[in-house]
């Protein structure tokens, strides 16, 4: 309870330049037990916020330049402020190479033909209308981008453009971006068992284990995925010094490549895999993360925070404007091509989009949710109504980056949406796609 206190307030604070109070009571209180037990203290001079329960079960997060905030937690506070990934950076701002906005005019003005302004305004206003008070929506920006333009952009208040928002497991689909640029550099191999160190000694099943599998979510590994404050997902992100250490400690619970799993703690050894290559090339991985993936699309807002080892958290914690997240599914929208430049590897997004075998309703790729459909039913999909080349990065509380080939569309949604149930993607889909040319 206390360490995402603390590290939610600190990222919304000293990434986003949100109000503390405002996240604690949108963004905390709705998460965990007992919120009005909580209190959480920002120390602005040491960019530092400390939250406990009552007094006690004390947890602190840092913000460093870069690489946004860490709970102190296997290392002291010193100990991080020496980790090389802490320098700070002078990055240049965005060069906005895509035509969002044409000289002088608003948004989608005017728009592509045949799309129909007022339906497009109807979806939006759907995106943003509440219901009743027990399903809240609790939108907070949508855009569309058709065609390689941005026609439509809505914010609620307190929201801008320029603020980075928090992805959550849209991190999974980053990450997926980092091992493809590796995979074109000859530096990781997929098929091939994942340099894992835990998973070395001889006899150890786990040594069988690819990264194509880990990708796929169907290692067999034992991870709960749940966010209780018992679960596995809460003690790495909450407890641990370590987050790839913590999920590779785990067994295996079936053989690997048997089920599929979907697990943030395999997200998290994969981040350190790809750490790992990347420094044998750069300095350290996040100069790797911005000159190979965020640089070169001009996602210049980006940051991966990082887990107290000094790994970035390529399960959770990715922020980026929305128009930056946009721009990242434009990248996989174009093939992995940005302006003339091959970032992912040829073939990468067929190899994206290609269903986990054991995925029961060819709902995941690898780190991408998809709209494939069972393979012996396409119509038993996720989104029913919309096209099965529709696929997804997805986050808590229904953070999304949608991303529909066949209609040269990417959506982008940003929420706080306690109840599932009370955000209808599908619906969301089909209002937008009826204001679109057939």
């Amino acid at each position: 309870m206390t360490g995402f206190a603390a590290k939610t307030i600190c990222s919304y604070v000293f990434i986003s330049g949100r109000d503390a109070a405002d996240v604690f009571r949108e963004d905390v209180a709705p998460v965990i037990f007992s919120a009005s037990s909580v209190s959480y203290r920002v120390d602005r001079e040491a960019k530092a916020v400390t939250a406990a329960i009552f007094g006690f079960a004390e947890a602190r997060a840092v913000f460093r330049e870069g690489c946004g905030c860490t709970l102190v937690k296997g290392v002291s506070e010193a100990e991080l402020n020496t980790q090389p990934i802490a320098v700070r950076e002078i990055r240049e701002s965005a060069i906005d190479d895509l035509p969002w906005l044409a000289a002088g005019r608003e948004i989608g003005d005017p728009l592509p033909p045949g799309v129909d302004a007022g339906r497009l305004k109807q979806a939006l206003d759907a995106a943003f209308t509440e219901g009743s008070s027990e399903m809240l929506k609790r939108t907070r920006a949508v855009l569309v981008v058709y065609d390689g333009r941005l026609i439509a952009e809505r914010y609620a208040p307190g929201f801008t453009p320029d603020m980075p928002l928090l992805g959550w497991s849209m991190s999974k689909s980053v990450t997926n971006a980092l091992v493809g640029i590796l995979v074109k550099k000859g530096r990781l191999t997929l098929d091939q068992p994942a340099p894992v160190r835990e998973w070395q000694a001889e006899g150890d099943p786990r040594r069988a284990i690819t990264l194509d599998q880990l990708m796929r979510m169907t290692s067999g590994l034992e991870f709960e995925e749940v966010y209780t404050p018992f679960g596995d997902t809460a003690a790495m992100l909450c407890e641990s010094g370590d987050f790839a250490a913590y999920a590779a400690a785990k067994p295996l619970a079936a053989a690997p490549g048997s089920r599929w799993s979907y697990s943030s703690g395999t997200a998290n050894i994969i981040s350190r895999i790809v750490r790992q290559a990347a420094e044998t090339e750069t300095p350290n991985s996040y100069h790797f993360l911005r000159r190979e993936l965020f640089d070169a699309i001009g996602m210049t807002s980006a940051v991966m925070e990082a887990d107290p080892s000094g790994t970035f958290v390529g399960s959770s914690y990715t922020f980026a404007t929305p128009r930056d997240w946009a721009r990242f599914g434009l990248l996989f929208l174009q093939n992995g091509v940005w302006n003339g430049r091959r970032i992912l590897p040829e073939g990468w997004v067929a190899y994206t989009t290609t269903p986990a075998a054991k995925a029961p309703k060819g709902e995941y790729g690898a780190m991408f949710w998809l709209n494939a459909g069972a393979s012996s039913d396409s119509a038993n999909r996720r989104w029913p109504s919309v096209s099965a080349d529709a696929y997804s990065a997805e986050g808590f509380q229904k953070q999304q980056v949608i991303i529909i080939p066949s209609r040269k569309l990417v959506l982008v949604r940003f929420g706080a949406t306690p109840t599932p149930q009370a955000w209808n993607t599908e619906a969301f889909i089909a209002d937008v796609l009826a204001a679109l040319p057939s």
